[in-house]
């Protein structure tokens, strides 16, 4: 893997060659990270610097250096540990200013926030001069819909939990012009369930799963949410999403009392802003499901190779030597580097009924 490293003009200005350990991590709908470890060479921090960026020959990503530790040990030297996310957390620069109630189309949506809060904000010291939305045409994207209120909220926290409740993913790359690329996306179905795309199977029986864990979690599950409006006590307004019964309901309370009924100044009907405050039960859900993941390290080489076969965000077919075997979503892809030699590690999560 080559890493190049990017000046805060995206000029490159080196190749970082010679490094200890070098752990990289993309994710499907969250900000990806990374850490180099090296000693602290001649040059070393000239070229290492916080706001430089890092771009991966193994991946379509590229990453912001945000943290550097400098350790000093009479017998191991001195080192240089440096960390930081991927473009993604640029969204993490801004929040929505003001009040904004978002309708219709999903990705339509999502363009109108990073328009009216990156791309060309009212307020231009807000703007970031290239950074820019690509549509995608695919209609899993295109077929979605959304009804929400968003106030002082961060962007990367409503893309992200947008995209988590939808199951869909984002990213933001760097093209051939340097600008900062925005797409949202859906992994490709690479499983035993669909005749349209080759399969991609990783188990024991085809000597492609090197380790695994399997992980199985309800310990933060909820499936049923009351969800608090406007008001105060006996006015307060509520709603509720979820209908389960009995020992299998799990129960928690979303807090929506930023979400009002009053939109540029036209009170909502009741149905519209009922609607509004289940998107946010729903948003709390998410973010509260039965966790079934299994991690793995596999062989990318020879069967299936990554970047070619398969890509992260897509569903492939899984299993282990316990007899767990299930179509799986690739949520993150781990690429490191050490004196041991170079390894991928993919993180599965287990597809929900529906999705």
């Amino acid at each position: 893997m080559q890493i190049i490293v990017l000046n805060t003009d995206l000029i490159p200005i080196a190749i970082l060659e010679s490094y200890e350990s070098f752990i990289w991590t993309d994710r499907y709908n969250q900000c990806g990270d990374f850490e180099i470890y090296t000693p602290i060479a001649h040059g070393i921090l000239d070229i290492i610097k916080q706001d430089y960026y890092l771009v991966n020959s193994e991946s379509e990503h590229a990453m912001i250096i945000e943290k550097l530790l400098i350790t000093s040990d009479t017998e191991t030297g001195k080192h240089l540990t440096a960390t930081g996310r991927s473009l993604e957390s640029i969204l993490t620069r801004r929040i929505v200013w003001g009040t904004r109630t978002l309708r219709g189309n999903f990705q339509n949506a999502i363009e109108t926030l990073l328009n009216e809060n990156i791309i060309s904000p009212s307020k231009t010291t807000r703007r970031i001069p290239n950074f820019i939305f690509e549509a995608s045409d695919d209609p899993i994207i295109t077929s979605l819909t959304i009804d929400a209120q968003y106030t002082g909220d961060e962007l990367y926290e409503i893309i992200y939990k947008a995209c988590t409740e939808r199951n869909i993913g984002f990213k933001v790359t760097l093209n051939d012009n340097n600008q900062f690329v925005f797409k949202l996306y859906a992994g490709v179905d690479r499983s035993y369930e669909q005749s349209v795309n080759p399969y991609v199977i990783f188990s024991p029986s085809f000597d492609n799963i090197i380790n695994s864990n399997y992980i199985e979690s309800k310990s933060a599950f909820k499936n049923v949410t009351l969800i608090g409006g406007e008001g105060e006590g006996s006015a307060r307004v509520y709603s509720s999403v979820g209908d389960v019964s009995g020992l299998n309901r799990r129960e928690i309370f979303t807090d929506a009392k930023s979400v009002s009924s009053e939109v540029d100044g036209v009170t909502l009907e009741y149905s519209e802003y009922n609607e509004l405050l289940c998107e946010k039960g729903r948003e709390t859900l998410s973010e509260n499901l039965e966790i079934i993941s299994f991690e793995g390290q596999v062989e990318t080489s020879m069967m299936f190779k990554y970047g070619e076969d398969f890509f992260n965000g897509d569903i492939v077919q899984i299993a282990n030597e316990y007899g767990h075997e299930t179509k799986s979503r690739i949520i993150e892809i781990v690429i490191s580097e050490n004196e041991e030699g170079y390894s991928v590690y993919p993180t599965f999560e287990t597809v929900q009924e529906g999705e």
